[in-house]
This record gives structure tokens, C-alpha cells and sequence, in this order.
């Protein structure tokens, strides 16, 4: 009998060249950009909820980012720059629903004016059009919005992320890969030849294997055997919104001035792609990774989290931010407050509540919280780099905005490390 073929003998050996855990927007991104780059790749995306964007993608307020935040240089700058066009583009080819709204940062405080103006410079240092605005002209905008200053920034919008990210799922599937819901990963094994994965359905073996598992992907990594070196942290971002009868009270997005020691965004107000207006979220520790109330509390998860020590750091560091948002996370009169400081007409009867998502912000040993996306594992600029996987570290907002560009680079990662292990 003649032998086998190479490619015969590789069908054997694998049942996938690559296997992508996560089925959020990055996960789905990753899986489209890797279909669009090697034709024939036999793929698979593995979620363990019944569908896919369950969680922070399904989660969050549909912003288009501008990338006017974020460091020059870094990857959220040039990702959500990027991303934010192209998305747009995406949107407009798949008959997704997508606005170009622009939005206003505002400063209520003489203490946030310069702040204010270094994020106006860094909006520049990035590329992205902002127009420096007084009183009158915030009012042009959004008049019931009071401020002593703002930013417009032109590039901002709004947009459907489920739509966005099932539209990816429906490309890679009709390039071949195969999308697998309720498959939950259990363990990894690697080998010289490749990586086997235990799952709630049975035995998978891959070449390299891809982690997008967003509030999981440290503890993938750890399954994997590899020290991520940082602990996703999850924070729940809870969310009101105005009562059809006063969602006039917000024609666009309002943001205030960040605090640059925290990499959340404030209470903020969003007109949804929909109509509806988001106003939040704040930021309290969850209680469970997948943790949207009070009342869910996963004693492991908790246990992890407080056994870490970046936790207790990230305590000390920012209690007296943190006691505030847990104020106004138990009492919706503070909550309202804080809203009034951006919208005076606003009342507590105007607010009813909204869904709540979990941020997966990954932070390191010494409490600091990651400020970038963060890639591990296989990187093929460093030959000392272990092989056969690639994970996903921190990929919190504006990462939605970024997913195509976020998709593309992991793909490029996973390719490379295809090419690498033979």
C-alpha cells in the first residue's frame, strides 16, 4: 500500500490549522482577518455561550471611537484611528446601522481646563480633527449641556457592534471556518507538533491555538501554561437611560474631561444608533468575571481577584475614586448628580435602568492597569517567543472600534506562528 501523502499525514495529526477561543467581536475579527489572509486555512472558532458577542460586545454603548484618549504611538491610537474609518467603511458595505455623529468633551470645572487642552493636543498628535469650543459654542451642539469649555470631535460615531461583529462571523463562515457555540475549553495541552484542547464536547488538536477570551484570556493563558504576568479585574459598568419623553435632552454624545489616572471615561451621555440615550456607565468591581448585578457573585472569581496582589494595590492607589462610584452605584440620587454636572435638567425620575456590562481590564502585580492592548505568547519580531499560541491579553474599549485592525494583527501573529512550528 502506497504511504500516505504530507498533506494526508497533516490531516491525521490536526483537526484544525488554527483554533480561535472567543467569540466577542476580537475572536470573530481575528477569524474573518485569518480567512481573508490564507484562503483554505482550516479554522474554528469555539464560544461557550449559545451565540456569540454575549458579553462586552453585546455589552457597551455602540461607540465609534476617535482614538483622541489614547497615547500617540500606542496601539489604541493607531488601531482605534484606523479602526474607526474603516469601520465605518465595513458598516456602509454590509448595510450595517452606523451614524457619524461627532461628540463634545466638556469641562464643567476650571480645574479640568487644562486637561482639556493637553487632550486637544494629543487628539492632533494623533490625527483627529477636534475644534476647541466656549460656552456658546457647546450650546450650538448640545444646548442643555452645560460647560466652561469643550472639545468637538468630528470623527466620532455610533454604530450596531452585535450586527458588526455577526457580520464577521457570516464572512468567516462562508470562507470555510467552522463557528462552534456552547463548546466551553477545559484544558491545553502543547506539544512539539502542535496543541490539544479538552473541551465540553471532546478532544480538538490545532496547530496553533488563537485566545480571545476577553474576561477569560488570563486564565486561558494559564491553562496554556504560559504566565500572562497581569489578572483580568472585572469592572461592571452600569448603565441608566432617559425615558422616551426626555430623550431630547441629548441630540449627540457628551463626555467629561477624563481623569488620566483612571482609564475609564466618566458618566457620559450616547444617543444610540437606535434612538435610545445611554447615560453612564459608572466603574464598581464586579463580583463575578460575567458579574452584571449585585447579585451575582461566582466565589471563585471572587476569590482570584482578591487573592491578587495588584488588586489590593489598585485599592490603595484609587479607594477615594472607587468609594464615589460605589455611592453612585447604590444610590441613584448621586448617580443623578453626577449626570447633572453635564445635564442640569436631568431628574431621577428621567432615569431608568439600562443593561450592565464587565469591563476585562487586565492589571498587573503592582495594581497598574493596563493602558494598551496587550498581545502575548508567539511574536514573530522575537524568536525567543514560545510557539503554537497567541493570546489576547487586555482588549477593553475602544477595542470594538479596533476590531478589524486588532483582527488583523492577531491574525498576522497566528500565521507566523503557523509558519514557525511547521
Amino acid at each position: 500500500m502506497a504511504g500516505r501523502t504530507d498533506c494526508e499525514e497533516r490531516a491525521v495529526a490536526y483537526d484544525f490549522d488554527v483554533l480561535v477561543v472567543g467569540g466577542g467581536i476580537v475572536g470573530l475579527a481575528t477569524a474573518y482577518a485569518l480567512t481573508r489572509a490564507r484562503p483554505g486555512l482550516r479554522l474554528a472558532v469555539l464560544e461557550k455561550e449559545p451565540g456569540f458577542a454575549a458579553h462586552q460586545t453585546g455589552r457597551n454603548s455602540g461607540v465609534i471611537h476617535s482614538g483622541v484618549y489614547y497615547r500617540p504611538g500606542s496601539y489604541k491610537a493607531r488601531f482605534a484611528v484606523a479602526g474607526a474609518a474603516e469601520l465605518v467603511e465595513f458598516c456602509r458595505e454590509h448595510g450595517i446601522p452606523y451614524e457619524v455623529t461627532g461628540k463634545l468633551i466638556v469641562a464643567t470645572d476650571p480645574a479640568e481646563l487644562p486637561r482639556l487642552a493637553a487632550l486637544a493636543e494629543r487628539g492632533r498628535a494623533n490625527g483627529i480633527p477636534v475644534t476647541e469650543l466656549d460656552r456658546a459654542g457647546i450650546a450650538r451642539y448640545e444646548p442643555e449641556v452645560a460647560g466652561l469649555a469643550g472639545l468637538h470631535v468630528g470623527t466620532t460615531g455610533i454604530c450596531d457592534f452585535p450586527a458588526v461583529a455577526t457580520t464577521y462571523a457570516r464572512l468567516a463562515r462562508e470562507a470555510g471556518a467552522e463557528l462552534r457555540t456552547g463548546i466551553e475549553l477545559w484544558a491545553v495541552a502543547r506539544r512539539a507538533d502542535g496543541v490539544t484542547v479538552q473541551t465540553s464536547t471532546g478532544e480538538l488538536r490545532c496547530r496553533v491555538l488563537v485566545n480571545c477570551a476577553g474576561l477569560h484570556s488570563d486564565r486561558i493563558a494559564r491553562l496554556a501554561g504560559d504566565d500572562p504576568g497581569v489578572r483580568i479585574v472585572p469592572f461592571r459598568g452600569e448603565y441608566y437611560e432617559l425615558t422616551k419623553e426626555r430623550r431630547d435632552l441629548v441630540r449627540g454624545l457628551v463626555y467629561p474631561v477624563p481623569d488620566p489616572a483612571f482609564p475609564f471615561l466618566g458618566v457620559h451621555l450616547t444617543r444610540g444608533i437606535h434612538g435610545d440615550v445611554h447615560v453612564g456607565p459608572n466603574a464598581v468591581p464586579a463580583l463575578a468575571r460575567e458579574g452584571y448585578d449585585w447579585r451575582t457573585v461566582r466565589p471563585r472569581d471572587l476569590a482570584g481577584t482578591l487573592a491578587f496582589p495588584g488588586t489590593w494595590r489598585i485599592v490603595r492607589r484609587h479607594w477615594r475614586y472607587e468609594v464615589g462610584e460605589l455611592h453612585r452605584s447604590l444610590s441613584k440620587r448621586a448617580f443623578t448628580l453626577a449626570v447633572r454636572r453635564l445635564l442640569p435638567a436631568v431628574t431621577a425620575d428621567d432615569l431608568v435602568p439600562a443593561a450592565a456590562g464587565v469591563r476585562a481590564q487586565a492589571v498587573a502585580r503592582d495594581g497598574s492597569l493596563l493602558d494598551d492592548f496587550a498581545f502575548a505568547g508567539f511574536d514573530p519580531d522575537d524568536p525567543r517567543s514560545p510557539r503554537r499560541l497567541v493570546h489576547v491579553l487586555n482588549a477593553p474599549s475602544p477595542a470594538a472600534t479596533a476590531s478589524l485592525p486588532i483582527g488583523r494583527e492577531v491574525a498576522r501573529r497566528a500565521l507566523a506562528a503557523l509558519e514557525a512550528g511547521g
